[in-house]
């Protein structure tokens, strides 16, 4: 379980071949203290789990259902990729939960500029669109954000300057592919809503605004 708040920014080092997945070793710019074989590393979002440490780089292992359900699956040698370790009790709950299960990837439609600050337009696939709620929750490659509007599969978000200095999101540009993940705890009531006792009606999520799901009661 993650925060979404990015902890450094690394650079992938190497890209090896691994029976049908990946292996990819990843350098950061400094060392990561207490970190261990074995712990879990959000990389791009993904949860990833370290198999070998060496100074300043770390390996992990990509699966081939990760590789083809995120943007792990192109990712070249010397792209940098956010990080964060795992959430540990006691943390401070800077963001929100993340799992670092990527529910689909999405597209950067378009960047607007206000002042320091960029608003963010996204497309997400269309199975995202109803956890999209206005003021919800949601993790762009990695970063806790908040949606500002949404209207169906579309969502925008406001990047401070330090979100934009401090993540990669800084360097994205319209057309580049962003794992999404939507907000847990919206997905388990959905999930819970769905298992209810059938009345015959549908059930709409709400937030504070446009957008919102809707849960068909079986």
């Amino acid at each position: 379980m993650f925060t979404g708040i990015i902890q450094t920014i690394g650079r992938l080092e190497e890209r090896r071949p691994s029976g049908s997945g990946a292996r990819l070793t990843i350098a950061t710019p400094r060392r990561l203290r207490e970190l261990l074989v074995g712990e879990s590393v959000s990389v791009n979002g993904a949860c990833l789990t370290v198999t070998r440490l060496a100074g300043k780089r770390f390996t992990v292992d990509v699966s081939p259902e990760t590789l083809r359900r995120t943007t792990l699956g192109r990712l070249a040698a010397g792209t940098r990729v956010n990080l964060e370790r795992a959430l540990r009790l006691g943390d401070r709950m800077g963001g929100h939960l993340v799992q670092g299960h990527v529910d689909g990837v999405g597209k950067l439609a378009a960047i607007r500029a206000e002042g320091d600050w960029r608003a963010y337009r996204f497309r997400a696939p269309a199975q995202l669109a109803p956890y999209l709620v206005k003021k919800g929750s949601i993790a762009v490659d990695g970063v806790s954000l908040t949606v500002a509007a949404c209207r169906d599969a579309r969502f925008t978000v406001a990047l401070i300057p330090h979100s934009l200095a401090e993540t990669t999101l800084g360097e994205r540009r319209p057309g580049d592919r962003v794992n999404l993940e939507a907000d847990v705890l919206l997905k388990q009531v959905a999930a819970l809503l769905r298992a209810s006792p059938p009345t015959g009606r549908e059930t709409r999520l709400r937030g504070t605004g446009e957008g919102g799901a809707r849960v068909p009661r079986r």
